[in-house]
């Protein structure tokens, strides 16, 4: 059974999460002002990516019956000096999430929650995949710095990027 603390550390991460979609749609929002289009797409990929991370949360709380709290969210950045600079905060974000992550999981393995255990493992591993999609990124931008042409090719790649929800 999950005692108090878990079911808490779970609701407040479920909301962290929808927080995270937001803060990657304010990123698409900035890349949207500059007329970069495929780097707007991007982040609205990465902002119903966090929904969807949101919403597993959300069902596993209810089928453990644990009843949802959805709570308010603090303001959000909304202005970046460039892309790059988008990118470096969400690799930053990221980082913090991976940090909640293993907190939960710590909560877990210390109550001996192994339905828990096993159901965060999935977010452990997703969240290597995420940091390293930003690191990687972040250095492809630096390597491009001024080259206005690799940087609309990777623009118009970004633009092809969607969401498909991963099999459970």
């Amino acid at each position: 059974m999950i005692n108090d603390t878990l079911s808490e550390a779970l609701n407040d991460q479920m909301n962290f999460e929808f927080y995270s979609a937001q803060v990657y749609l304010a990123m698409a929002g900035y890349c949207s002002g500059e007329s970069l289009d495929g780097f707007a797409n991007f982040f609205i990929v990465q902002a119903e990516e966090e929904r969807f991370h949101a919403m597993k949360i959300y069902k596993y709380l209810n089928d453990r019956g644990i009843r949802v709290q959805i709570t308010g969210m603090e303001d959000i950045r909304n202005d970046y000096g460039s892309v790059l600079d988008a990118f470096e905060h969400a690799y930053d974000h990221e980082k913090i999430v991976t940090k909640r992550i293993y907190h939960l999981s710590d909560l877990a393995m210390n109550d001996r929650e192994h339905a828990t255990i096993q159901f965060l493992k999935w977010f452990i591993d997703e969240q290597v995949e995420e940091e390293s999609m930003f690191d990687s990124i972040i250095n492809k931008l630096k390597r491009i710095d001024k080259d206005s042409n690799a940087f609309f090719m990777m623009d118009n790649d970004f633009a092809q990027r969607v969401f498909t929800p991963p099999a459970d």
